[in-house]
């Protein structure tokens, strides 16, 4: 009706949307296209400088973190690196490969670990690995654990008159099964793996942060500390910001006069990719995929 009556506005606000939609999208590819620039540009400029890697969010992959501490490490321009950490936790594996990454690196140059509002569980296992930890007063840290959990569906299951049918190989193939009760004997099993991955968390911290052993035993209960509580456990070595952070790292590294910071460089931006990010493939499997789940992170 709007179009037959009113052609010429109707044919200007196709035009507008159109070139607006055009104007964002050229502005987004200049943004993120040009997003390395910047690090090439420090890189460059000569000098000495403090790398930053940021870790936020759920650990759901290692390769980015992995990819960046190598770049840092390689680079005889970055004497010391910053692993600004800002997650809750989450996967045992990648915090784990992180974890290694950063062991390896600070044998050729410092590394700091920064605390943001929260560097728990997998967070803190990452954080572990570092020359140093600094962390806020109020920072949510600790959480030293392992979590196992799965959704039983099976009493929903009944309601609606959905009868599942499994074919197995082995008897403990569906170990976790949403369908179904779980038995002892497997509550025992997945307890003792539970236990074992426990275990390597304590002796990586042990390691990492030359304590002993049974004193790391006595806070890895699960609890969350303040950075503050941290500090005091020996769990933390500093309270400070990102900036004194910076500070301890550029000392450590040998810089004596400004210290100079730099980001790596980010990626072109890419809509297919996004979609098919780690991040997002493992949030919508744990929607799809109601499976057991092992890591440093609830996630129900």
């Amino acid at each position: 009706m709007f179009s037959r009556r009113h052609p010429y506005l109707f044919f200007m606000l196709v035009f507008s949307f159109i070139m607006v939609t055009a104007v964002i999208g050229i502005s987004l590819i200049f943004v993120f296209g040009t997003r390395g620039a910047g690090f090439d540009d420090m890189i460059k400029s000569g000098g000495e400088k403090v790398g930053i890697i940021e870790l936020t969010g759920a650990i759901t992959g290692s390769r980015d973190i992995i990819h960046n501490l190598k770049l840092f490490r390689e680079n005889s321009s970055i004497k010391a690196i910053v692993v600004r950490i800002d997650s809750p936790g989450g996967a045992v594996g990648p915090s784990q490969e992180i974890f290694r990454e950063i062991r390896k690196t600070v044998k050729s140059k410092k590394v700091i670990a920064s605390m943001g509002a929260v560097a728990a569980s997998g967070g803190y296992y990452v954080a572990a690995g570092a020359d140093g930890i600094v962390a806020n007063p109020g920072t949510i840290t600790g959480s030293i654990g392992v979590i196992m959990a799965y959704a039983n569906f099976q009493e929903l299951l009944h309601k609606i008159g959905l009868v599942p049918v499994v074919i197995k190989s082995g008897k403990y193939k569906d170990i976790g099964s949403p369908v179904r009760e779980m038995a002892e004997e497997e509550k025992k099993i997945l307890q003792g793996f539970s236990n074992r991955i426990h275990r390597q968390f304590i002796m990586d911290i042990a390691e990492g942060r030359g304590m002993d052993q049974a004193k790391v035993e006595t806070l890895a209960d699960g609890r969350i500390f303040t950075g503050e509580e941290a500090k005091d456990f020996g769990l933390v070595d500093r309270l400070g910001n990102l900036e004194d952070a910076v500070e301890w790292a550029g000392r450590l590294g040998g810089i004596k006069g400004k210290i100079s910071t730099v980001y790596p460089p980010e990626k072109k931006f890419s809509i297919l990719k996004y979609l098919t990010g780690s991040s997002v493939k493992e949030f919508i499997s744990q929607l799809v995929n109601q499976s057991l789940y092992a890591g440093y992170l609830y996630m129900p």
